[in-house]
């Protein structure tokens, strides 16, 4: 999901609920479940940090 008035960028890995939310490095949040797996990634302030937070483009590893 992107917001451009915000300028948020926020990948989601799963449904899961979040239990805990950690600003690990400045302006990347990462959302946990009650585990302790990665639920969801914030990138605050994206287009500083991104060339086009509007086009993102992935590979998952190991897959062919």
């Amino acid at each position: 999901m992107i917001d451009i008035e915000v300028d948020i960028v926020r990948i989601l890995l799963n449904d899961a609920s979040i239990e805990e939310s950690n600003e690990d490095l400045p302006g990347i949040i990462i959302d946990y479940d009650r585990n302790g797996h990665i639920v969801g990634i914030e990138i605050l302030d994206a287009s500083k940090r991104m060339p086009d937070p509007r086009s993102i483009a992935y590979t998952l590893v190991g897959s062919q």
